[in-house]
């Protein structure tokens, strides 16, 4: 998105660096580093939740700036240092509250400055109190404070609620398991309101919400709404004051927020992709910004998230692979022209080294000598930091590249986008009719196809998306996907548990009711469709963009890998948020002609009926169930709520998915976003020219936790 408006992540991090500067406000609100004058030398002590919230955001070296001189977990052994204030920052559980109290009788710091991440309840802060009482240690507690920070923060406009883990209680399988009990399904609902609320108080918006009815969404939503209602109440003293204010920025709109449900979209969670960053999501299990590679026996972590200055992951994660290999191949070439100077100033300096402690030794040196050499030196770290992140990005697609090979996942992504679009070709027919030109594709049926396949997740994954995507299977066509995966040995439980939920007639058939217009007609001329499924669009084109790469001098030898680029199309989740973000009546953007023109009836359902509509600056939540027996005067109060509501789009959207999300689904988010933003700016050329166009959109994505094919395997074969 290009936009300098205030991102969850930017707020978050503002949030942060406020709470280590012992909850006095730091100079810089940026990104960048902060400027602190009066920095006091000091110990972060957290516990493993918060570690994860900080670890994408501050490095070591922002921690040092701020005055950080040891992190430290709560669990842990650790020392007294009573001439050091520490600054705490935990989860209120009843075991943090005790080591805190165990701290604080100790007298083990010389200040303490404590610090939750969601409200602590008073039956603890009372313990906590009356152990600082029996300590002596009264005088040494400076602060309490509730940051409301529950939530880990990713992207500029990506945010998870908790980090994925086998055992969480926010997976699909806990909210779906028949073993799950009642009292857990509430908790598990209470703190992902409490999440969002978080959220909300971080980016300063009370939304309007919108969400499915009849799901974990609703509850949700409707919890979520009674946080919000509950804080608006004091109208002086709650967290939402200056919501209407964003850099200079006031909101014309108000902020709109869609609560999804996973069970609306299965099959982008199993999806084999095509794009960088859900390549590496998907193959290297890219977790809290970092991706692990073993290379010749040997393992090494790389982190991707650089504070904004890896140009080439902030323009090319989204993009097709090999758009990527494209740009890293450019980088190199850039970079090789600039070698020899890069070897003469090594020389000059005495520092003529290879390895990677070299160039880490010379940056630094570098950093505070280059008056040595003059001017000529400054350039030298940054060509140094441009080698370091080729080096990176080389080694990732590198090893992507040999796992596409191996995989055939250039196969596979192209062959589910034609069942995703519901291609003629039947999911038991010969590849003849695809027109795919490919040595893997030949005149075979589908299942001999993926009889070729030896990775046993790869198989699974197909043939439940192809299950997912089909009008109807018969019989017969089952019971040889049955026998595929018997044949291969693979367990059977997650295509059963697939076809006991019933996803093809609830996939194939929610867009007649539910999805009948798509901001995409702004975009025709980008991408268009004949088809109305949720998946409409879904395709791959072949280009030939690594002609100038195939040379002798290149690391990415693409031979036998087909150069696909997906074309545009939105995800059900995606059209959902352009449903309810569509105004009834706009020019260029009618709901009935769309539907009409891609063939479907001109009648529009009503989307006031399907989805819940919760607005927590009214006195009084409107419903239809609560208001018909009344009188007409109050359904047609009612009704002009919500019309007034929906009379404009909303420039600040926030669409949160229930039961986990994936990088495919977040990109392809952003890329509505990008669409909706150039859709803004041709209908008010004139903020252009006043310079505000980069305050003009902003959309966030956000889920439960982030969850990869194998992973979301994992958690739906239980359920059978």
């Amino acid at each position: 998105m290009p936009t300098e408006l205030e991102s969850v992540r930017t707020r978050q991090i503002v949030a942060l660096r406020t709470m280590i500067n012992l909850n006095e406000p730091v100079i810089s609100s940026g990104v960048k580093e902060p400027v602190i004058l009066h920095s006091v030398w000091k110990i972060l002590v957290l516990d493993k939740a918060a570690q994860d919230i900080i670890s994408p955001l501050l490095p070591v070296k922002q921690l040092r700036d701020l005055g950080v001189t040891l992190h430290l977990l709560l669990g842990a052994r650790r020392e007294p240092l009573t001439d050091v204030p520490a600054v705490y920052f935990v989860s209120p559980t009843d075991e943090n509250i005790d080591l805190m109290s165990e701290d604080l009788k100790k007298a083990m710091y010389d200040s303490f400055y404590c610090n939750f991440i969601s409200p602590l309840a008073r039956p603890r802060l009372e313990s906590l109190a009356s152990a600082a009482v029996h300590g002596g240690a009264v005088a040494q507690v400076q602060k309490v404070v509730d940051q409301y920070l529950n939530f880990i923060s990713l992207e500029d406009d990506l945010f998870v609620l908790r980090r994925y883990n086998e055992n969480s209680t926010f997976s699909y399988f806990s909210m779906n398991s028949p073993g799950t009990s009642e009292v857990t399904v509430n908790a598990m609902l209470d703190s992902v309101a409490d999440g969002l609320f978080a959220v909300c108080a971080t980016m300063g918006i009370v939304p309007i919400i919108r969400c499915p009815k009849g799901n974990a969404a609703e509850m949700v939503a409707k919890r979520l709404d009674q946080k919000l209602r509950d804080n608006l109440r004091d109208s002086r003293n709650n967290l939402f004051t200056m919501d209407g204010v964003r850099m200079g920025l006031l909101q014309t709109t108000r902020p709109l927020m869609v609560i999804g449900d996973r069970g609306a979209d299965l099959a982008t969670m199993l999806h084999h992709t095509w794009t960088y960053q859900a390549l590496m999501h998907d193959v290297l299990e890219l977790d809290q910004n970092r991706v692990t590679i073993t290379n010749s026996g040997k393992k090494k972590e790389y982190d991707m998230g650089t504070g904004g200055t890896d140009k080439l992951w902030k323009n090319h994660k989204g993009s097709a692979f090999p758009a990527v290999a494209e740009a890293v191949q450019g980088d190199l070439d850039a970079y090789r022209s600039s070698e020899e100077e890069i070897k003469r100033l090594k020389q000059a300096m005495g520092m003529s080294g290879e390895s990677d402690a070299a160039d880490e030794a010379m940056t630094t040196l570098l950093a505070d000598t280059t008056a040595k050499l003059g001017s000529t030196v400054t350039s030298l770290p940054q060509l140094l930091e441009a080698k370091r992140l080729i080096d990176l990005h080389t080694n990732v697609a590198t090893t992507l590249l040999d796992v596409i090979k191996e995989r055939k996942l250039d196969v596979l992504f192209e062959l589910e986008q034609k069942l995703l679009q519901h291609s003629p070709l039947g999911m038991f027919e010969s590849f003849e009719s695809f027109e795919i030109n490919h040595k893997y594709f030949i005149d075979q049926p589908v299942t001999q196809f993926l009889g070729s396949i030896s990775n046993q997740e790869d198989v699974l994954r197909v043939l439940i998306i192809a299950f997912l995507c089909q009008e109807t299977v018969n019989q017969k066509s089952y019971e040889e996907m049955m026998s595929l995966l018997r044949e291969k040995g693979i367990e059977e439980s997650a295509l059963k548990q697939v076809q006991k939920l019933k996803y093809v007639e609830i996939l194939c058939k929610i867009t007649d009711r539910t999805i009948f217009r798509s901001i995409s007609q702004l975009g025709s001329r980008l991408a268009s469709s004949s088809h109305t499924e949720e998946h409409q669009g879904a395709g791959t084109k072949t280009i030939g963009m690594f002609n100038k790469l195939l040379n002798h001098g290149s690391k990415f030898v693409m031979e036998g890998v087909k150069n696909l680029v997906p074309k545009a199309h939105h995800l059900p989740l995606t059209k959902l948020v352009d449903t309810l973000n569509t105004p009834p009546s706009s020019a260029g953007i009618s709901a009935v002609g769309i539907n009409q023109m891609m063939g479907g009836s001109s009648q529009a359902p009503d989307i006031d009926e399907t989805y819940c509509f919760f607005d927590p600056k009214l006195m009084h939540q409107p419903t239809k169930e609560f208001v018909l027996p009344f009188s007409k005067i109050t359904v047609k109060v009612f009704c002009r709520t919500i019309a007034l509501a929906r009379q404009q789009a909303a420039q600040d959207i926030v669409l949160f998915v229930v039961g986990g999300g994936n990088y495919v689904e977040y990109q392809n988010l952003a890329d509505y976003g990008m669409l909706l933003y150039f859709f803004f700016l041709s209908l008010r050329p004139i903020i252009f020219f006043l310079g505000k166009s980069k305050n003009l959109m902003r959309v966030t994505y956000g889920c439960t936790e982030l969850v990869n094919p194998t992973q979301f395997c994992d958690q739906v074969r239980p359920l059978s």
